[in-house]
């Protein structure tokens, strides 16, 4: 059987695709990865007629309607999308998302002397010798006579001809062949799975999410388009409220739509503790109402898999949509999203920082999702959502390849109840070796993007712990104003002994302080800088620390896992107190994971 056929188009006839529709590229874009370079390099082999690799595109698979009938869908994008994007850009002159969702324009400058192409800024702008920018030329806005003839009045003593002949040739991009390899229709879901996973394993890759939000994008029938749209606008309103207002100016269809109604909280809600990106939209929602956790599952459902007799029903594929738009929906809920969140503060999460893997979040907001829609109680709820968020940060759960991990739980939870699978759980992986010795490891790191760490800040927070050497503030508010992290052995110190920072910048050496209680403590040892603390408490002076008694001093020190040992501590005594110190986290972690 053919699995394929490859043809060339030029780039004008690519264009006009996307366009017209035939090929589905989605109406907004994921944010673009290629650095404005790598589109400079895309024109420029072009124009000299280099291979710039292959679009591939694969027809939406026949599916079986009720009259007997098969369907024939749109072509999918399966590689190609920044190539497009980038052709788009520079050709067409259309503004592009960069990573922070913000809309850019990327202008190609060009040098018909040298036959150059760079990236236009203020030098090559203020030269004569560059044609700022190719579009116009290129996309037929200016004449090639008049292109010609402005060159020349600027740059007289250049060679006519050759001017001419390279301004030709500039205009002639845009019939440059691009290769399009077209997946043939009949390939099963599985087969074009794999040939996505391959061709993405170089360059920049792309997760399966993509080929999921291509292949939504593809289909108006069951309005699939739609919840594109909603995905990408809910995930760009998170970090740009003023779209919004672009919304409703400029997308009035999807503005009168229900989806949109289900979003428009967003236009004023304003909370960077969990940003989630469209990938972790579609996971959220996927693993909540479908109860699997690989997206190669939901192309094939989406796309009416029957995978008992192995054809497409278009019956299965109604109801996936259905199911998606019902888990997009309860996604982007204002309750449920802020409910959620709330949760996750009163855990001691409560900034971004503190949470380094987004799956954890992820699987635990579908936790949530699931089970608010069996009905559990509230108070359970909170319970099983904040244990299972900070066991699986503990154990790393879904660091790595998380897919068929997130399958795995999805399923257990489905079928044995999430009480049942917490203690299967708890069993396997939390017993007392765990935070006796696995933890007390974890804890050796010089990383503070260490989950074992973070989830220790997090217990400080919860339990409303007061920051090192102060009476009053909260580590919580120093985190939420950006306090300083105060090494109890001052990193100059340590360095002074001969320390690398590799070990001057343990984990365990880290405590949140007052700025000016970290300033006035400088490079000092322990020993002094906490005699002079004892020393101005018996003196009734608060220079240094803000405590103003011995007890309340103790007490401190308690809280926050650090052993009297510090009076008397110098650089030799070091090593012994990090060992002390992890050990007291993690107790302190374990005392905190019992009364989540």
């Amino acid at each position: 059987m053919t699995k394929y056929s490859v043809h060339q188009q030029p780039v004008e006839t690519l264009l006009s695709w996307i366009k017209s529709g035939d090929v589905a590229i989605p109406e907004i874009q994921r944010p673009f990865v290629w650095k404005a370079s790598k589109v400079r390099d895309l024109i420029d082999s072009l124009y000299k007629g280099y291979p710039v690799g292959y679009i591939i595109t694969w027809r939406n698979p026949d599916v079986k309607l009720k009259d007997g009938t098969l369907s024939a869908g749109k072509k999918v994008l399966i590689d190609g999308q920044q190539r497009i994007t980038a052709l788009t850009a520079a050709i067409v002159g259309q503004r592009i998302l960069n990573k922070n969702y913000k809309e850019v324009k990327i202008i190609i400058a060009f040098n018909p002397i040298t036959e150059k192409f760079e990236v236009l800024n203020k030098a090559y702008e203020k030269s004569p010798e560059w044609i700022n920018n190719i579009n116009p030329i290129i996309n037929d806005e200016i004449s090639i006579t008049k292109a010609i003839r402005n060159y020349l009045s600027m740059n007289t003593e250049v060679d006519e001809d050759l001017i001419e002949d390279r301004i030709e040739n500039l205009k002639k991009i845009k019939n440059k062949q691009v290769g399009i390899i077209e997946l043939d229709h009949s390939l099963d879901i599985d087969t074009v799975t794999e040939i996505f996973i391959r061709i993405n394993q170089k360059g920049v890759v792309l997760s399966n999410a993509d080929f999921v939000m291509s292949k939504i994008a593809a289909d108006e029938i069951h309005g699939g388009n739609k919840m594109r749209k909603l995905v990408d606008y809910f995930c760009r309103l998170l970090v740009d409220k003023d779209f919004y207002k672009h919304i409703t100016d400029n997308d009035k269809a999807f503005a009168s739509h229900d989806y949109f109604k289900a979003l428009k909280w967003m236009g004023r809600g304003n909370d960077d503790l969990y940003i989630p990106n469209y990938i972790d939209v579609l996971r959220v929602a996927f693993t909540y109402k479908f109860n699997r956790g690989k997206f190669s599952d939901l192309v094939a459902l989406l796309s009416g898999r029957n995978f008992d007799t192995r054809t497409y029903e278009n019956e299965i594929a109604v109801k996936s949509y259905d199911l998606l738009s019902e888990g997009l929906m309860d996604f982007v809920n204002q309750t449920n999203y802020q409910r959620f969140l709330m949760i996750i503060k009163s855990a001691g999460f409560i900034s971004q920082k503190l949470i380094s893997s987004k799956n954890s979040l992820n699987f635990a907001y579908a936790l949530y999702l699931k089970l608010r829609s069996l009905g559990m109680p509230e108070a359970e709820i909170q319970h099983y959502v904040k244990r299972w968020l900070v066991m699986s940060l503990l154990i790393g759960r879904y660091s790595g390849s998380s897919e068929s991990t997130i399958d795995e739980d999805i399923k257990q939870i489905n079928e044995k109840g999430i009480a049942n699978y917490m203690e299967q759980m708890e069993l396997s992986y939390l017993g007392e070796g765990f935070w006796d010795f696995g933890l007390v490891n974890n804890l050796e790191s010089s990383s503070v993007n260490n989950n074992s760490y973070n989830v220790y800040i997090a217990s400080e927070c919860y339990n409303n712990t007061t920051a090192f050497l102060s009476k009053s503030m909260k580590i919580s508010s120093l985190i939420e104003q950006r306090g300083d992290i105060h090494h109890l052995f001052p990193a100059k110190y340590l360095k002074k002994h001969g320390y690398a920072p590799k070990q001057y910048n343990q984990v365990a050496n880290y405590a949140y302080t007052e700025q000016a209680t970290n300033i006035k403590i400088g490079m000092l040892p322990p020993n002094e800088y906490m005699s002079k603390v004892r020393e101005e408490i018996e003196s009734n002076i608060n220079n240094i620390s803000s405590i103003d008694s011995l007890n309340v001093l103790n007490e401190n020190l308690e809280i926050n896992q650090i052993s009297n040992s510090l009076f008397q501590a110098t650089h030799l005594d070091y090593e012994e107190f990090l060992k002390t110190r992890r050990n007291k986290m993690a107790m302190t972690i374990k005392e905190y994971y019992y009364k989540l």
